[in-house]
């Protein structure tokens, strides 16, 4: 992984810096969304790996859907250098670099059931008071925590689980 983000970094801040130039940050997060899908896709691995396969024809294969002349340029030096595979830690650090210019921070949520209207919107507000910055939520579900959420912010975790709570309760007991 260090390798590819070592691969990856030169053409993301490039990318970054072009959009941010030119007001695209939003298209540009998009495009590479959709390139990095396209590139994790399993028929791609085959197609990738293929010495016999040129360029042009990877180009031709990645903007069929009538990408801009900078995304084919993109493409273009990414298939020269055989980088394509690099396209979703690309799209990773692409994604940092965005999240500290607009001053956001992604939040994991794990939650033992969904939330109901509102609760989540309280969620957020609450950790964007406790971490002053904009918070980026990604919820997912987890039925072996019992109740409660988890939420990992960076390198802090908050465990707000039952699970959580019966754990310290039994290493609190075991330790008496």
């Amino acid at each position: 992984m260090a390798e590819t983000a070592t691969i990856a970094r030169p053409y993301a801040e490039a990318l970054f810096a072009m959009a941010d130039k030119s007001g695209s940050l939003a298209q540009w997060s998009e495009t590479l969304g959709q390139l990095a899908q396209f590139a994790q896709a399993p028929e791609m691995a085959q197609i990738l790996g293929n010495p016999k396969v040129t360029s042009a024809q990877f180009v031709e294969l990645f903007s069929a859907a009538g990408m801009p002349a900078e995304v084919k340029g993109l493409l273009q030096m990414l298939t020269e250098n055989r980088r394509l595979q690099a396209l979703p830690a690309i799209r990773d650090l692409f994604e940092q670099l965005k999240a500290e210019r607009e001053g956001a921070i992604d939040a994991e949520i794990e939650t033992a059931f969904p939330f109901q209207t509102g609760e989540l919107e309280a969620l957020v507000v609450d950790l964007e008071r406790r971490f002053k910055r904009k918070i980026r939520p990604q919820v997912s579900l987890n039925q072996e925590l019992i109740g409660g959420a988890k939420v990992s912010v960076g390198d802090q975790v908050i465990d707000g689980t039952v699970r959580g709570k019966l754990q310290a309760m039994n290493a609190g007991l075991m330790g008496s």
